[in-house]
């Protein structure tokens, strides 16, 4: 069975129909009190009719064989073959039963070969010439690097972090870099409004090597959201599950 932690990771799943029955029915009990999982959902459920049109696309028609004694004119789009398009989906429901972590990669490999060979390739590799880029990041690093950033560091504690904002329909999408903790710890970071509602965005533990230490100095990276619009929302709080705060981030 799903955990509720690995429920966030269902929603590539969710959109290619790959669920078993009984979690499927778990994710949608989630999904109705899960912004952030809406969200997604919202963004890939273009996907399914995609594949569908894709692997009609590259179906052989009938009578599309070239006349006898002519040969065929070059694909000037080349695709990949109809058994890629059942491998991948193969794929994905393989790598749901060993790396959740993986789901949504795959979804995107499979949105990549839908725009077209050449196309994808090229926003992959990117380029020196102006070029736009795909991002090869995990959504929380991706809000890092391009959301709206906050930080602090508490002067007790000695804990950093800082926030990276993206304003949302349901609210905000909010990225957690955290670093200078030592554990082990159960931490969550609270979203506070203006008018003092709080709101739980994620939350995680730290192993006792800590992060962004000596030993170990890759700091946290996560993220989740907060039905709080980004212009109510007045800070954030790094805590411990029994109610330590270890930083305090303004925005």
């Amino acid at each position: 069975m799903t955990s509720p932690q690995d429920q966030h990771l269902d929603a590539g799943a969710y959109v290619l129909g790959i669920l078993e029955p009984s979690e499927h029915a778990a994710f949608e009990t989630h999904l109705a009190s899960c912004a952030l999982c809406a969200a997604e959902v919202e963004e890939l459920s273009g996907l399914e009719p995609l594949l569908a049109e894709f692997a009609e696309a590259v179906r052989p028609q009938p009578g599309s064989a070239p006349a006898i004694g002519r040969a065929a004119e070059p694909d000037p789009l080349p695709r990949p073959s109809p058994q890629l398009l059942e491998q991948l989906v193969g794929q994905v429901a393989q790598t749901r039963r060993t790396t959740r972590t993986r789901r949504l990669f795959l979804v995107a490999a499979a949105a990549a070969l839908i725009i077209g060979g050449p196309l994808a390739g090229a926003l992959a590799a990117g380029g020196g010439n102006g070029s736009v880029s795909a991002h090869s990041t995990s959504p929380a690093q991706d809000l890092m690097d391009h959301g709206e950033p906050h930080s602090a560091t508490d002067p007790a504690t000695g804990v950093r972090a800082t926030v990276a904002l993206e304003t949302k329909k349901w609210g905000t999408h909010v990225a957690l870099q955290l670093g200078n903790v030592t554990g082990p710890l159960a931490c969550d970071l609270v979203a506070v409004s203006r008018t003092g509602e709080r709101q739980t965005v994620t939350t995680w533990s730290v192993p006792a090597a800590g992060y962004g230490v000596p030993g170990s100095p890759d700091p946290l990276v996560t993220h989740g959201g907060a039905g709080i619009p980004r212009a109510d929302l007045d800070h954030f709080e790094v805590r411990t599950l029994d109610g330590r705060q270890l930083v305090a981030i303004p925005v």
